[in-house]
């Protein structure tokens, strides 16, 4: 340990590339090896992304675009899982790049260990979706802030735009960003005077500019999203939820907060001596209001909405509130990073790294045989979309073109068939409007459903799938464990005069 604490020390830089390789390397590594089936998240992008929409009936398209570029170009699953890993490493680099003028460069290696003993950038981080897209975004946004108002250039202030208009692509949550700094500028004594000057304009006009096509979206598909963030939050019952609901959300980040807390307790324990030398830092009053305001504000500002509307928060939501805490804790404490607390709080960070990689690992590869829960990423995909396909083919001599079913189930026949077919999600055409339905019923459907009885389709299927012949039901075992999934499903014999029809 001596020799490795000297050795940050000394290369604190190539320490900090260390680590964001060690991080990238473990997490891409460990949901390939135990994820023998997508997860629904990235089940859900490959279903959504393939028709590039400019918005969708659930949440914006950013995610989804990516993951199916990733799909036409590399066609690995690997590839989803690194992606994941290098949203959470460039989010990490972009704190380091706002800490390293303030607290130097240990200081800033410091802030970030803090940061990483958060599950948001480890254990559920470990699949790409629309929570893991904003990490380098608000981390961006955050940087280049900071940096606009501290030195003014343009170049920031255009990143802070970009950074911003890009993150309302990923997740309408940026609101709760976006709110906080505008109100800084408006209000902080020494941040107001930037108000004069081109560059919050620009951010802003740069900032609607790349926002404009999504929000002509929403508008003429009137804000169809915000139907699904509405059903996703807990509804009003009575006057306490105005006070229960905020508390709940803070208590669970506090919560969620304490292995990063653990790492930084170091950094004031034990407390410096009188005579200790202070924290060479050259962060200023005005540099601590804005890591204070990046830090808490988001948060804050999420709490407040909760608390005027009474709704419910989903703890997830947390996953980009607490990119800058760690700057921040290390600006707090003061105190220098001596070798002894340097060794400390590696230590831990060591201790909280290999708890949640060892965790990921034994639910995935050894409780399976213990708990028998299910889970999700055992779902026999590949052979659900085998079967259907051959028995499709083998019904009507054609390539399955279209499935209808729900995102799960749909989704990973969609994905793991060689045809690659289209879902109509739910068998809803509002669900996918990018559907021809004249196409569907000309080159027929594999209808298909894992719930309920498997020889009576789901009533919500037959709008669409009303006529299609329930077949026999079949049964595939699970990836992993001892689940046995029980499969119904039906044909919706081609008809191609209907192409015509529609």
């Amino acid at each position: 340990m001596p020799g490795l604490i000297a050795t940050i020390e000394r290369r604190p830089q190539a320490t900090f590339a260390a680590f964001l390789g060690l991080h990238f390397l473990v997490w891409t590594a460990l949901p390939t090896l135990l994820y023998p089936n997508l997860p629904l998240d990235l089940i859900e992008a490959l279903t959504y992304g393939r028709e590039w929409q400019l918005g969708y009936d659930k949440l914006p398209p950013l995610p989804w675009w990516l993951i199916e570029a990733l799909h036409r170009t590399l066609g690995v699953e690997v590839a989803y899982y690194a992606l994941a890993q290098l949203a959470v490493v460039a989010a990490f680099a972009l704190v380091w790049a706002t800490a390293r003028p303030l607290v130097g460069a240990v200081g800033a290696l410091v802030a970030v260990l803090i940061v990483d003993g958060l599950h948001y950038f480890q254990y559920t981080a470990a699949k790409f979706n629309h929570d893991v897209i904003q990490l380098p975004l608000w981390a961006l946004a955050g940087y280049a802030f900071h940096a606009g108002l501290r030195r003014g250039r343009m170049r920031d202030w255009v990143l802070l735009g970009l950074a911003l208009g890009l993150a309302l692509w990923a997740k309408y949550f940026v609101v709760v960003l976006a709110a906080p700094l505008a109100l800084f500028v408006l209000v902080d004594r020494e941040a107001r005077p930037a108000l004069k000057t081109p560059g919050p304009w620009i951010a802003l006009a740069l900032a609607l500019v790349v926002m404009a096509p999504h929000l002509i979206w929403l508008v003429n598909n009137d804000f169809l999203p915000f139907t699904y963030a509405s059903a996703r939050a807990a509804p009003v019952r009575g006057p306490l939820d105005h006070v229960v609901h905020p508390l709940a959300f803070a208590v669970g980040q506090l919560a969620f907060l304490l292995p990063s807390l653990i790492i930084a307790a170091a950094l004031i324990w034990p407390r410096p001596k009188p005579d200790d030398a202070p924290a060479p830092v050259a962060a200023d009053a005005f540099d601590r209001r804005i890591v204070t305001l990046l830090t808490f504000g988001p948060f804050a500002a999420t709490v407040v909405l909760s608390a005027l509307s009474g709704r419910g928060t989903i703890a997830m939501w947390g996953y980009p509130l607490w990119l800058f805490l760690g700057l921040w804790i290390v600006l707090a404490a003061r105190s220098a990073i001596v070798p002894a607390r340097l060794s400390r709080i590696a230590a831990s960070w060591g201790i909280v790294f290999t708890l949640f990689a060892v965790a990921f690992a034994v639910n995935y590869s050894v409780l399976p045989a213990f708990d028998h829960r299910y889970r999700a990423v055992f779902y026999p995909g590949d052979r659900l979309a085998d079967e259907l396909a051959r028995r499709f083919r083998a019904a009507t001599g054609r390539p399955l073109a279209y499935v209808i079913g729900t995102m799960w189930d749909g989704g990973n026949v969609a994905h793991y068939a060689r045809e690659q077919p289209r879902v109509l999600i739910d068998g809803d055409p509002r669900r996918a409007p990018w559907i021809d339905l004249g196409d569907l019923r000309s080159k027929g459907a594999v209808v298909v459903w894992t719930s309920g009885d498997p020889k009576v389709m789901p009533v919500p299927l037959r709008s669409i799938a009303g006529d299609a012949q329930v077949q026999p039901p079949f049964a595939l075992p699970f990836r992993r464990g001892d689940h046995v999934l029980t499969v119904g499903w039906a044909i919706l014999r081609p008809q191609p005069h209907f192409a015509r029809a529609y």
